[in-house]
């Protein structure tokens, strides 16, 4: 098993190359602002997915680094709002598609968080002997 198999990566990946694509169509003036931020913070998501997988034995450290990727898609999400408010972004088609894509994202995200918090739970749970 790999990193690369987990769903939450594989929507990662894909939502970091199409908001990279759509950043270099920005206005100028938002391409080293905005932009540059956008880039970073949606490639932070797939990375901490990845540094977080290579420390899955230590489930402590793998939760922490699912919520860094996971306040990296809520602050991702919040640069496309603020593009879109502000016309920067301008293909409602795109926003949409971007805005769902983070949503879900997002979403299983936290599933993936709340299952790996649980099989903790679970296995850390000792029998009570009598």
């Amino acid at each position: 098993m790999s990193y690369k198999n987990l769903e939450i990566y594989q929507l990662a990946k894909s939502n970091s190359s199409l908001i990279h694509e759509m950043s270099l169509q920005l206005p100028k003036f938002e391409l080293y602002e905005t932009g540059s931020q956008i880039r970073r913070s949606s490639k932070s998501v797939r990375s901490n997915i990845v540094e977080g997988y290579g420390r899955r034995r230590y489930k402590n450290d793998y939760i922490r680094f699912l919520i860094f990727a996971q306040a990296s898609n809520d602050e991702t999400l919040d640069h496309i709002e603020s593009l879109y408010e502000t016309k920067s972004l301008n293909n409602q088609e795109l926003y949409q598609r971007l805005t769902e894509q983070t949503n879900l994202l997002g979403k299983k995200l936290n599933r993936f968080i709340s299952a790996i918090e649980s099989s903790t739970q679970t296995s850390s749970q000792k029998p009570e002997t009598r």
